[in-house]
């Protein structure tokens, strides 16, 4: 029987590992002093301001001034520098978005134009722009690029896309081909969650288990273990829209009418205020944009639009209760077409949630609105090239030398 051996790291592996820790720091706190990064780290001050000073050099952190203090020497402020630039790209049914976006996951220079009509078209599209954008930008770190569906991010192939026409698509090698360029290629909602999570304050306030529900025309779920994305075997975890929350008796085993995704999605909240009214439903295109009138008019006290809300709500948090049971996260982050109406969605969930004092477990539990919105997917995407940078620390937590005796 082989022992396992413990792995050994070198002096410029624990380097790397420490630079690595100080980068993520910066990317969730903003911005940090050296102090505050030892403190934070448990590395010596003088560890911190040496592993600064070639960051700096590298120009991946940048000094932003000193800071006013009661007394003694001002610390300099230190914070992720704009100079390292990605290119994002977000691929919707009907729309895909281009952005640069800098180490800091801020966004410049964004284009919105009509989704093409077929996966090589789109291919085609996003090797344009993103020429167009090399000319201005010559240091480009490479391509993030998120697409709905069963996406494998490790070969960057498109599995099963929300359109017919996007099976088995190599998006990752069809661009690779077009372009000198690394490329990226991931699901949105995980794109979205990891910029939640790495980008926002949702992601330190859960050290061990954040869940990110994005519901629009469907649901989705992004899920962050111990500081990592938990993708599944087959990269398809997260699928929670597929759970019935109201079975019919039917034989469909999949897209089931009583099926979260089909009863919390914007296309459900739409039918219902239809029905409210008395009136046939639309399938018209930009259900996303009707449901933001519904909320306004149900937060405004319309009956019909305030019952179409209270009726989605009740279902979307019979699903969160469930997942809060299943995985016991300590935050959840909604991203839905419902925010607007945050009240009544707050009112729902509690609802559904068991009392604190019979089931201790929720007692740590937040759920908190996303803080980036409609911008998650498309900054998750932008920021994946600049990943390699971070790898060498997924928690933030560095890892000090003594820690690597065998």
């Amino acid at each position: 029987m082989v022992k396992d051996r413990l792995a050994v790291l070198r002096p410029k592996q624990v380097r790397g590992h420490n630079s690595a820790a100080v980068l993520g720091f910066l990317r969730r706190f903003e911005t940090m002093s050296r102090a505050e990064l030892s403190r934070q780290s448990g590395l010596s001050e003088g560890t911190v301001s040496r592993i600064v000073a070639a960051l700096c050099a590298q120009r991946l952190v940048s000094e932003i001034g000193e800071e006013n203090t009661t007394g003694g020497r001002p610390s300099t402020r230190l914070q992720l520098s704009d100079v390292p630039r990605a290119i994002g790209v977000e691929i919707k049914n009907w729309e895909t978005r281009f952005a640069i976006s800098t180490l800091r996951g801020q966004l410049t220079e964004t284009l919105v134009v009509r989704t093409p009509a077929s996966p090589e078209l789109t291919v085609q599209l996003i090797a344009e722009q993103a020429r167009r954008y090399a000319k201005l930008h010559p240091c480009l770190h490479g391509v993030g690029v998120a697409v709905r569906g069963l996406v494998d991010s490790r070969t960057g192939v498109v599995a099963v896309g929300n359109d017919p026409g996007w099976l088995q698509v190599p998006l990752k090698d069809l661009l690779a081909k077009r372009l000198a360029l690394p490329i990226w290629v991931e699901n949105d909602v995980r794109a979205a969650t990891q910029a939640e999570y790495y980008y926002t304050n949702g992601g330190g306030h859960a050290p061990r288990c954040l869940l990110y529900v994005n519901v629009t025309e469907g649901v989705g779920v992004g899920i962050v273990m111990n500081g990592t994305i938990y993708a599944g075997a087959s990269m398809a975890a997260g699928e929670f829209g597929q759970m019935v929350i109201a079975d019919d008796g039917g034989d469909l085993r999949h897209d089931r009418p009583g099926c979260l995704e089909m009863l919390v999605s914007d296309q459900a909240v739409c039918d219902r205020f239809a029905q409210q009214q008395g009136k046939k439903s639309s399938r018209a295109a930009d259900s996303a944009a009707r449901v933001r009138r519904i909320c306004r008019l149900a937060m405004e006290g319309d009956r019909d639009a305030e019952e179409a809300v209270r009726q989605t709500v009740r279902y979307l948090a019979l699903g969160v209760a469930n997942m809060a049971f299943a995985l016991d996260p300590e935050v959840i982050i909604l991203n839905t077409t419902l925010n607007p109406a945050w009240p009544l969605l707050m009112e729902g969930i509690r609802a559904q949630l068991p009392d604190k004092a019979q089931w201790p477990a929720f007692q740590k539990l937040s759920i908190l609105p996303s803080v980036l919105g409609e911008e998650g997917a498309l900054i998750g995407a932008a920021t994946l090239p600049f990943a390699p940078l971070f790898e060498s620390v997924s928690t933030g937590m560095a890892l000090l030398p003594e820690q690597l005796q065998a």
